[in-house]
């Protein structure tokens, strides 16, 4: 019989119409200059894609393909694969065992070609290895499953308590005494702490957590992450490492290592599959040691469109009509942490265009917009929002964002731009859509001003959603509706499930009132009016409170009875 000729990867490739002589010339002469493997080339130049080329791969060196989607690459649980490959093993290497057979083990592996790996599988191991072929992407993804990044940071934060394997006394934290400069620096990029840093990270990231709190006190180190607006508690490492992980997370966001008195702020960026997280970093000096709050800032999962927030289509027609404006004042008003800032970076997209001059202020600057001029301010060398602002009107701008509204002199300068043809939008620190009239007032504003330049002010506030895999409906007692009115006879409540880490929420909504300014309201204003009698006028003109817009979210089955009056307690 005889024997089948051998295709080269390139002609397998021009025999299954993947891609043309002329295109795998072009690869080969690329190859040339560049050198690297004629697979990668090609993917690289964007002419075939991954999985078509590990597919023919396969065919080409008669080794079977498996992708993610068909199930394939799922390993057995009960053979005690983890042991037999270490984690960092198959991240490193791009290799997954499957299952084994005596002493043959089947491994997925993104490059087969690779004899050193192959040998060094056969060593770790003591099996025979069947290959199997799959994709990078597949491969760590079904890594990440089987292993799991909770279990690889449990790992790490057991490890911790174990002294002997850190060179360190316990003692030198507690006791407060100093270590040298260049001993700290040492222990900060020791692989250890470098692996516990980059893997609580890692897992914040995961669990789409805001915030990582990092907390010593007299004989431990509270460790919390920020999710969906709760604080929740997470197996911390030993104090012994308290020191060092602060260095390894100052090193890494540039900040004076040495300085122990002085609070400091820093940023750095990490990238997870590709994807940019901004991490700002805030440290304190405590009687314990330093604290450090991270917040991160995935921009991957933060949806600028303010069609997907949750606000009510009503409202939403109030916020377009007064960011569509020409000119006027528009206030976004809640509590730190209630989402305005994106809400604000949301109504910029919506109205961005090449045709408009847009500039911002920001205190920091959390997103950076395409085609939008964005200023940090600097108040240790003058660049306040004032001093921002002063400027800004001989930019010949169309929009002005400003952070906050922090000032009598930055709210004179914000009322001024309205009054002379800019749309302004900003934010202030109040609990109702009324409160922000009053409390401008307060500060020095007067009436006849702030009346003709205000438009519009949206209070706002975030709820979890109740996760949708575990939801469960109920029909709530006649205690618990007291003093609730719902349209709905049945509402649902959070339970718990793996998909929510057992929390019962995955998520968060926005839920506001829409004040538009009318001319009954310009009235009140201009009469000094208090806030009740503003925002009476204001609901009899249609607004939807805060309180009314939270019960909204739990007829429609997003949130639990529970979650909206704790959020809204008080705003009605």
């Amino acid at each position: 019989m005889a024997k089948e000729k051998y295709l080269r990867l390139g002609e397998l490739l021009v025999q299954e119409s993947l891609i043309s002589a002329d295109q795998l010339e072009k690869a080969i002469s690329t190859q040339r200059q560049e050198g690297g493997r004629l697979g990668e080339i090609v993917v690289k130049l964007g002419l075939v894609k991954e999985d078509q080329l590990v597919a023919v791969l396969g065919r080409q060196l008669n080794i079977p393909y498996f992708s993610l989607g068909t199930g394939m690459l799922k390993p057995a649980n009960d053979q005690g694969l983890e042991r037999l490959i270490p984690q960092e093993f198959a991240i490193k290497n791009s290799v997954l065992a499957l299952s084994r057979t005596l002493k043959s083990l089947t491994v997925a592996l993104a490059d087969p070609l690779d004899l050193i790996l192959l040998d060094n599988l056969r060593k770790l191991t003591g099996c025979e290895v069947n290959a199997v072929v799959a994709t990078k992407s597949d491969i760590a993804k079904a890594v990440a499953d089987f292993y799991g990044k909770s279990a690889m940071l449990k790992d790490a934060v057991d490890a911790s308590y174990d002294v002997t394997s850190f060179e360190f006394s316990p003692e030198a934290d507690v006791s407060g005494q100093e270590l040298s400069l260049d001993k700290m620096i040492a222990r900060a990029e020791e692989a250890p702490v470098v692996k516990l840093v980059d893997l609580v990270i890692h897992q914040a990231i995961d669990e789409r957590a805001s915030d990582i709190h990092i907390e010593p006190f007299k004989d431990r180190i509270n460790l919390r992450y920020r999710i969906d607006g709760k604080l929740y508690e997470i197996p911390p490492p030993a104090k012994h490492m308290h020191m060092a992980i602060i260095s390894r997370i100052k090193i890494l966001s540039k900040l004076d290592i040495a300085e122990k008195r002085l609070p400091q702020d820093g940023a750095f960026m990490v990238k997870m599959e590709n994807l940019p997280v901004d991490i700002r970093v805030s440290t304190i000096p405590t009687i314990y040691g330093e604290k450090v709050v991270m917040r991160l800032l995935n921009r991957s999962q933060v949806v600028l469109d303010l069609a997907r927030m949750g606000f009510e289509p009503k409202q939403l027609e109030d916020m377009r009509k007064s960011i569509n404006a020409p000119y006027g004042l528009v206030f976004l008003t809640g509590p730190t942490g209630s989402g305005k800032t994106t809400t604000l970076y949301a109504m910029l997209n919506e109205i961005k265009s090449p045709s408009k001059n847009i500039i911002t202020v920001e205190d920091p600057v959390e997103y950076k917009l395409e085609g939008i001029n964005q200023v940090q301010i600097k108040p240790e060398i003058g660049l306040t929002f004032a001093a921002s602002l002063r400027s800004f009107l001989r930019q010949d701008p169309d929009v002005m964002l400003v952070g906050e509204v922090r000032d009598l002199e930055t709210a004179q300068i914000c009322i001024r731009s309205a009054l002379t043809g800019h749309l302004v939008l900003s934010t202030l620190h109040t609990n109702d859509a009324s409160s922000a009239v009053t409390r401008l007032m307060d500060i020095g504003i007067e009436s006849y001003m702030l009346a003709p330049s205000i438009v519009c002010v949206v209070a706002q506030r975030l709820l979890r959603k109740i996760c949708p895999e575990c939801k469960e409906a109920y029909e709530p007692t006649p205690e618990q509706l007291k003093h609730v009115k719902l349209k709905a006879e049945l509402i649902y409540r959070a339970k718990g499930c793996p998909k929510c880490n057992q929390l019962g929420y995955k998520g968060r909504t926005c839920i506001g009132e829409v004040m538009v300014v009318n001319a009954q309201i310009q009235e009140l204003i201009n009469q000094k009016a208090s806030f009740q009698r503003i925002r009476e006028v204001a609901r009899a003109a249609g607004m939807q409170t805060l309180y009314e817009s939270g019960l909204r979210k739990v007829e429609e089955g997003i949130t639990s009875l529970e979650e909206a009056l704790s959020v809204t307690i008080g705003a009605e």
